[in-house]
């Protein structure tokens, strides 16, 4: 296509300060498909900050308009502006609008930053038009840390099991499940800590499509398996897991409870996300009430990831032998 005859994308801006800015870049994480819209933030001074929304197709400005005054209030509404784009505009935005998220030894970066990964960090790269799986959202990042600390206290007393020979055969199916995978951070990011073979899915086929584009560019075929699936419905994914992540919402945490519980090996964690700091006890109670007990809470930008455990065998024997 002709240069003059390319078609143009919009960018919507906004000025704010940092508690403005988060606010809006996770309402528009929330509603917009990643192969739609890419949101970044840069700091432009002391409690400065521009946040812009990069659509792919025009969008209605009086929704968008809406949709921030819910977040963020009529003012941040008001002081939105949009112009018009051109499509390789988009693409350097992809690239360089989102900064590298860090969480532990977690760095999630889109290609831009590909050679600034510290070489002591694990980086995981998400494509740029899927960017909203970068971990910007506390939820995600939430998950990254619980994992970071997770494998800080495996080591060296009680790993999960590992790939054998040169990391090609796995030792076991699966030790790891992610639910609700998205683009597949948060399994491509346990495969690469704990070298473990990790079972990822998602009820969108979009999302599973999404993750396995982001496996592959991240060489972790070998260790993550992924499907389309609702919860752990699928015969398939019934097992023993080490470790379950599941960051998805409130309603399908609760449902999920029975399955996860009753398909998490002893001693084995769950980490959960996808909650406001207010809903973390209704998410909690169902998982106490079938005997896993609560490790430790992150709450982050508003959000709150639990991490619990199951009690090991021996644990379990001594609570019986007490009664």
């Amino acid at each position: 296509m002709p240069p003059d005859l390319e078609p143009s994308t919009t960018v919507a801006r906004l000025a704010a300060d940092e508690a403005t800015a988060r606010r809006v870049m996770e309402v528009v994480a929330e509603s917009f498909d990643p192969l739609a819209a890419v949101v970044g933030a840069s700091e432009e001074g002391p409690g400065r900050w521009t946040v812009a929304i990069h659509f792919r197709d025009p969008p209605s400005e009086t929704a968008i308009r809406a949709l921030v005054a819910l977040s963020a209030g009529p003012d941040a509404a008001t002081a939105l502006s949009f112009e018009t784009t051109s499509p390789k505009d988009w693409v350097r935005a992809s690239h360089e609008g989102l900064r590298p998220v860090e969480a532990g030894r977690f760095v999630v970066h889109t290609p831009h930053y590909r050679q600034r990964v510290p070489l002591n960090r694990i980086g995981i790269e998400i494509e740029a038009s899927l960017a909203f799986g970068t971990g910007h959202h506390g939820t995600t990042r939430g998950c990254l840390l619980a994992l970071d600390r997770i494998v800080k206290s495996r080591r060296p007393s009680r790993p999960l099991p590992r790939l054998r020979g040169k990391g090609r055969e796995p030792a076991r199916r699966h030790a790891i499940l992610d639910i609700g995978t998205g683009t597949g951070v948060l399994a491509i990011a346990a495969a690469r800590a704990l070298r473990s073979r990790v079972m990822a899915t998602d009820i969108d086929p979009v999302a599973v499509r999404v993750a396995r584009a982001n496996v592959r560019l991240n060489h972790t075929s070998g260790f993550v398996e992924l499907a389309r699936a609702d919860g752990l419905a699928a015969r398939r994914l019934n097992g023993r897991y080490d470790l379950v992540f599941a960051n998805i919402l409130l309603e399908p945490l609760q449902r999920l409870a029975t399955p996860i519980a009753r398909n998490l090996a002893p001693c084995g964690q769950v980490v959960l996300s996808g909650l406001l700091r207010g809903q973390a006890v209704a998410a909690l109670a169902p998982y106490i009430a079938r005997g896993l007990a609560l490790k430790q809470r992150i709450p982050l930008e508003g959000w709150m990831t639990l991490v619990l455990a199951r009690r090991g065998r021996r644990g379990v024997a001594a609570r019986r032998s007490s009664q």
